[in-house]
């Protein structure tokens, strides 16, 4: 038993450090679908031998450090320069920036997440028409919590929100469009299932002015 044991957290690891060399070096942001590109190029698909989205983000972390010292740093600080910019523009929405790009872990050309709050999706839409931005219209399926005002036992389960994706100079940057209400709510991390961590304008200029 403990050499199967050992042999599944092998094969785990395995597939952690080929999904995050995937995320940090090609920009994709679907954990689940970098476990199972790496699940199929290793020939490993059993269950029980994928990594959690903590164990990915963890190599990634370790990838940065040995093979993105000198560049990862410099690439981060332009894509959150980039997300400022971005933000500054669509402040009216307050803007907040989320995932790779805040927690650290983005690599060049990571997509960039910027959750938006509006009283309709119109609102934004023609906005972004208005000073004829380019866009792409899609949705994102996001974890929720649960409202304790709700009866519905289903709420805070998974929940579709309208994304409009421009093209950066220096990657994807992806607008997921909530209600303004759900400011207050903030969706769940598919890292740790914990609330999203988020910085409006301002806590990214800090962040900015610290790099």
């Amino acid at each position: 038993m403990a050499k199967e044991n050992g042999r599944n957290s092998h094969l785990r690891q395995r597939i952690a450090q080929l999904a995050a060399r995937f995320m940090a070096d090609e920009g994709i942001s679907d954990y689940a679908y970098a476990k199972k590109k790496a699940g199929r190029q290793l020939g490993i698909m059993e269950d029980h031998c994928m990594p959690t989205n903590a164990e990915i983000e963890e190599e990634i972390r370790i990838f940065h450090e040995i093979y993105n010292s000198e560049d990862q740093p410099e690439a981060l600080l332009q894509l959150r320069k980039d997300a400022l910019v971005v933000m500054e523009m669509l402040e009216r929405f307050n803007p907040h920036l989320t995932g790779a790009v805040l927690d650290g872990t983005a690599g060049r050309y990571a997509t960039t997440d910027i959750h938006l709050y509006a009283e309709s999706l119109k609102e934004v839409e023609m906005f972004l028409l208005n000073l004829q931005v380019p866009y792409e219209s899609s949705e994102k399926s996001y974890r929720t919590q649960k409202d304790k005002r709700s009866g519905d036992k289903r709420n805070g389960d998974r929940r579709k929100v309208p994304v409009f994706t421009l093209e950066g100079p220096n990657g994807i940057i992806r607008l997921s469009v909530f209600d303004t209400d759900d400011s207050r709510m903030p969706p769940k991390s598919p890292v740790d299932g914990q609330n999203m961590h988020k910085a409006n304008v301002s806590g990214l200029r800090v962040l900015i002015a610290q790099d």
